[in-house]
């Protein structure tokens, strides 16, 4: 599984120069042949230490981590919902992706442009949002008038939907994202899937700068919120990245690029298992709260469809016991039937038909 993350933001907040920082991390093609099907579209490996540890203790011949897409999107300006600037294909874009990473600017630069000729992250912040919900609230209504039609000669999907659409419409007239409405009514959510709502993606905060530069009442308002964010001087990331990690500890830097990407990743509500042996150590991304079979599916179609059972046990169980033998004789391996809800790093054997 592989789901995206879209670079959101205004112009000239920094959402290109994050984009080169996050793909000089870009995946080993030979792994992933189709990372570069787009120059604004990049594939970045997840950090994580613990496919490098089963890799170790098997002696793995390859190694393969999970992986988070993102996707560099266009600048936004007020009145993008009407087609001002490059809304139209701004906002298209953003329908296509399954997060929003959105990148807002708190550094001072005389010499780079703010397109709202001052640098004020809170109205930023806003400015996108707004877009955002305009956008939402004329696809909703536009909605609206087939599905009212649907309705009156009685047809059940059509009344559900309805009811659905009539709800979040008030909800986004009055400034509340579609995520905030939908996330008491899941049934309502899966009604109006189908529209791809914009403020129905979750969204992760980039702060562009330093943590001084971040005003309280932003702070205190992405904490109210329980957005996720990070803070990141984004330039610094960028014009370090070539160097090595014994470089960069000795100018004393520490990368916030893995953070974000970890971020990105449980925004998206991915989690990770593992396969792990001599010919290969890899890490699997499925969603959180995804069966065994799912899991099994993630790995091939036939797992899913010809499940029998899983073999399953945590990551550091398996290293702590010493390997499959010494995990067995313990009984530490158990065997898991179809509702079996996967856990983040379970090592898991799909026996199949």
């Amino acid at each position: 599984m592989k789901l995206s993350i879209g670079i959101v933001g205004l112009p000239n907040v920094g959402k290109s120069t994050l984009f080169q920082a996050l793909t000089k991390k870009q995946v080993d093609v030979a792994n992933y042949p189709f990372c570069t099907i787009d120059p604004n579209v990049g594939v970045v490996q997840v950090p994580d230490e613990r496919a490098g540890k089963l890799s170790e203790f098997f002696h793995s011949a390859k190694t393969i981590g999970a992986v988070v897409e993102f996707v560099d999107i266009a600048g936004l300006v007020r009145g993008a919902n009407k087609g001002e600037g490059l809304g139209n294909q701004f906002l298209a874009n953003i329908r296509e992706v399954d997060a929003i990473c959105q990148v807002i600017r708190l550094f001072e630069n005389k010499d780079i442009i703010h397109v709202e000729n001052s640098v004020d992250p809170l109205r930023d912040m806003d400015t996108i949002l707004i877009e955002l919900l305009l956008k939402d609230l004329e696809t909703v209504e536009k909605r609206l008038e087939s599905v009212e039609r649907e309705a009156k000669s009685q047809k059940k999907e059509a009344i559900a939907e309805q009811a659905a659409l009539l709800g979040v419409k008030t909800a986004l007239s009055a400034g509340m994202l579609a995520r905030e409405y939908f996330n008491a009514r899941p049934k309502e959510e899966e009604s109006v899937r189908h529209l791809q709502l914009l403020t129905a993606k979750p969204i992760l905060y980039l702060l562009n700068g330093e943590e001084s530069q971040v005003p309280p009442e932003l702070a205190r308002k992405l904490q109210e919120s329980g957005a996720p964010f990070v803070v990141m001087n984004i330039k610094e990331e960028a014009d370090l990245g070539g160097l090595s990690h014994g470089e960069l500890k000795d100018l004393g830097f520490e990368s916030k690029l893995p953070l974000l990407i970890r971020k990105a990743y449980e925004v998206l509500d991915l989690m990770t298992f593992f396969t792990t042996g001599e010919d290969e150590t890899r890490a699997w991304t499925i969603r959180r709260g995804s069966f065994a079979p799912q899991a099994g599916g993630a790995i091939h179609s036939d797992f899913e469809q010809k499940f029998i059972r899983a073999m399953v046990i945590p990551w550091d169980k398996l290293l702590e016991a010493g390997g499959y033998a010494q995990a067995t004789a313990k009984g530490w391996i158990r065997t898991e039937g179809k509702e079996y809800v996967a856990q983040d790093g379970d090592v898991i054997e799909i026996k199949h038909g």
